[in-house]
């Protein structure tokens, strides 16, 4: 099941609507198959063991990260097609929290005289359909909030410089995190100080993510670099009717989809920001903004998963923190992450961790 897992790794965030998937087939203790989702329209993790493995698949054993599929969509029914090849066993990581699946492949292996064992590394698996399984259950996008701070809990200096917290290596790692993901967000207050671009530069190349912008009043500089990228991903602004309708006409003339939402205290309503996104498929955003915008989407409850890179730096002082506003009152309030991880970037350290429990049921 692990290297399942590692082979729906490379389908991640670029399976939408679907949700990434890995199957292993393994005879007398060998592997004879291996598959992948690689996108929509085209075959199933299942299909492509099954392929790979011919004949071999006859009596063997399928390992895949997800109940197999039941239901005719753009492609046939993954359990069907296991029962025609012949298999004995198949180990699953997790069930589908898609209503047209939810049990219903399970059942017909079973019906069909295959075993099936459930729940294998489950957590694992339902890991990595999180931002399906949310987008699936709730219509909205997976939100991860992702930032850097010294040990002293500063993402900045008192005069505002971040240019570097984290390393070389823990950069590096959000560029690739970058690649598996539908969208990228910031505010208009980034935009304004660092002017970045919001695209993903990695060695091997790699795909950029779909880039947002939250800017209620539409201040953006018509010459920002993220309005003008030689990139196949879009940009989009989400602004307010306090935006000047010319300038919203000219952004839409340079190919920037501006987005016009109702607002909460004079600021973009994020739920109808999301809800907004979800309707167009995204299933997953980067949360990257400065403080502001972070302490927005944390008040609002809108933040499912957050990844802290810790750099062994200390600032002291008046720096910036993560989250602007006001907080809790009592440590008894503060939220505690579920399915804590930590990984080692070079001397930076990588604290991940679930806001809410990423289990589709």
């Amino acid at each position: 099941m692990n290297q399942a897992l590692e082979l729906a790794g490379q389908g991640e965030g670029r399976t939408r609507p679907n949700p990434a998937v890995g199957a292993v087939i393994v005879k007398d203790g060998v592997v004879v198959g291996r598959g992948f989702h690689p996108k929509a329209g085209q075959p199933h993790a299942e299909i492509f063991a099954l392929r790979e493995a011919g004949n071999r698949a006859r009596q063997a054993d399928m390992y895949v990260t997800l109940e197999p599929c039941s239901h005719h969509g753009r492609t046939g029914p993954c359990a069907d097609a296991i029962i025609e090849a012949g298999l004995s066993r198949v180990y699953i990581g997790t069930t589908d929290p898609n209503p047209l699946v939810a049990g219903a492949g399970i059942r017909r292996l079973r019906e069909a005289g295959i075993q099936v064992f459930c729940g294998i590394l489950e957590n694992l698996c339902q890991r990595i359909i999180a931002p399906f399984a949310k987008h699936i259950r709730t219509g909205l996008p997976y939100v991860v909030l992702k930032s850097a701070m010294t040990l002293d809990g500063k993402t900045a200096t008192a005069c505002g410089d971040s240019q570097w917290v984290s390393n070389s290596v823990s950069r590096l790692e959000v560029h690739r995190l970058r690649d598996r993901i539908d969208g990228i967000m910031v505010g208009i207050g980034t935009v304004l100080r660092d002017n970045p671009q919001l695209t993903t530069r990695l060695p091997e190349d790699g795909r950029d993510p779909e880039r947002i912008v939250v800017d209620s009043r539409l201040r953006i500089p018509e010459d920002s670099a993220i309005l003008h990228l030689n990139s196949a991903a879009k940009t989009f602004i989400a602004t307010t009717d306090q935006a000047p309708t010319d300038k919203i006409d000219r952004l839409r003339a340079v190919g920037v989809e501006v987005l016009v939402l109702p607002t909460i205290s004079g600021r973009v309503d994020l739920h109808a920001l999301l809800a907004m996104l979800g309707k167009r498929g995204f299933q997953s955003i980067l949360l990257e903004g400065g403080a502001e915008l972070n302490g927005a989407f944390w008040r609002a409850g809108l933040v499912d998963r957050l990844m802290m890179f810790v750099a062994p730096k200390i600032v002291g002082g008046e720096g910036k923190g993560v989250f602007a506003g006001v907080g809790i009152a009592t440590m008894a309030e503060a939220t505690v992450l579920q399915d804590v991880r930590v990984r080692q970037f070079g001397d930076d350290t990588l604290i991940e961790g679930e806001v809410k429990t990423c289990s589709p049921v």
